[in-house]
């Protein structure tokens, strides 16, 4: 269905902040001769984009430029002409559903980095059997939020199954370090703006950490205290201190979604559950409560008009030099579902800015999709899945551009 099409990708939005960053990795990193395309709503803004990628690399095959609107005829006729979009057109409950119906009427691959959980919970239910049926792969969240979480669960899913021939019951995770030099203008608009898209019942709704769940949750799953609900804050053996996560909704849902789709994989009880890395309790605390306290605040108009006044623009963020010494690193240990319960360390580490870290997630993502295309739609079924039924190629080509994925079997 996809093979004779005119490219192998079209980027859409490569104007914006992340789309930019995407661009640029695509020019310096993928095949010298994808025949790609990048595309927006500007010609003159898009045109400017495409002479600043010639210069970063003169001997690769440039990308043609095409102009746009976001509307169902001429997105239609867009994704027709191409095997996969790479779509940095956000915040993504504004702009992106028609991106996402085009390409699951057409069965054309997708990929993006929204992190908004209710607009992918409401994706999925309006197009992912359209997508299956039409052949569309399409990944949401194949970004800082929620590659780094659901690839390493899947790292740690598949050693528990090869090393320990059984299952995985459970999954801590925490985010250990995150040096960063600050939100998007893009990421800041989208935070405000999902609490005015979205009523409080959707976001509740879509909170729940199996939303996106292809299937029912297991029966049992493992419980909080009265404590560790009220305060957040709990110690995890061989983790340390951790405490509520700002994004740990999303990367849950994510590898939820992972662990149903492929249930022969993960097994029938798993769960997962994402924190944050704290030195003390008492600073766990205290984050855990400052950001209900500003998810509430939020929620309220007045603040968010306020917020907007002293935040980077949407299209603008920090600086390659504010953010080349930015760090993320997460650990996680995998619990065996069998009497043993044995346990698997895991780790995934990447140097360097947070935002070119997901132009080149994105990038690497949609490259696994387009030479592999038949091998991902058996693993995942097809429709809108998760960057975890990527599976090992996805690692492979992570770890040769700088993220770097370990585990290891713990002895006792």
């Amino acid at each position: 269905m996809t093979s004779n099409r005119q490219y192998d990708l079209i980027l859409l939005g490569p104007t914006g902040y992340t789309g930019r960053l995407c661009a640029e990795h695509i020019v310096q990193n993928l095949p010298t001769d994808l025949k790609w395309a990048i595309a927006g709503r500007s010609a003159q803004k898009i045109e400017a984009i495409a002479q600043e990628l010639k210069a970063l690399n003169p001997d690769r095959l440039h990308p043609d430029v095409l102009v746009v609107q976001l509307k169902s005829t001429e997105l239609n006729e867009l994704v027709q002409k191409t095997r996969l979009v790479i779509n940095c057109v956000g915040p993504y409950h504004l702009y992106s559903t028609p991106v996402v119906e085009a390409c699951a009427v057409n069965g054309t691959h997708y990929v993006d980095a929204t992190g908004e959980t209710p607009w992918v919970k409401s994706i999925i239910e309006k197009y992912h059997e359209t997508a299956k049926v039409n052949g569309a792969i399409m990944i949401p969240c194949s970004g800082v939020e929620s590659v780094p979480a659901d690839i390493l669960a899947w790292a740690l899913v598949k050693r528990v199954r090869e090393n320990l021939s059984s299952p995985t019951r459970q999954i801590d995770s925490t985010i250990k370090e995150m040096k960063s030099s600050g939100a998007s203008g893009g990421t800041i608009s989208t935070i405000l703006t999902t609490f005015e898209a979205f009523s409080m019942s959707d976001l509740s709704k879509s909170m729940t950490p199996f939303s996106l769940a292809a299937s029912p949750p297991p029966k049992k799953v493992p419980g909080e205290s009265i404590l560790e609900k009220l305060l957040g804050a709990r110690s995890i053996r061989d983790l340390g201190t951790v405490t509520t996560s700002p994004s740990g909704i999303c990367d849950m849902t994510i590898v939820h979604r992972s662990s149903s789709l492929m249930p022969e994989l993960y097994g029938p009880h798993f769960f997962f559950h994402q924190f944050l890395s704290v030195r003390n309790a008492l600073i766990g605390v205290a984050i855990h409560i400052g950001f209900l306290i500003a998810v509430s605040l939020l929620a309220l108009p007045p603040v968010r008009w306020l917020v907007r006044k002293f935040v980077f623009a949407p299209g603008s963020g920090p600086t390659k030099e504010d953010s080349a010494n930015d760090l993320l690193e997460y650990h996680a240990i995998a619990t065996a579902d069998n009497p043993s319960a044995q346990r698997v360390f895991g780790k995934i580490t990447y140097h360097g800015g947070l935002y070119p870290f997901t132009g080149l997630l994105l990038a690497e993502a949609a490259m696994v999709i387009l030479n592999d295309e038949e091998k991902i739609r058996k693993v995942s079924r097809g429709g809108i899945v998760t960057p975890a039924t990527l599976g090992q190629d996805y690692v492979d080509r992570l770890e040769r551009v700088g993220c770097k994925i370990e585990t290891k079997v713990f002895q006792y």
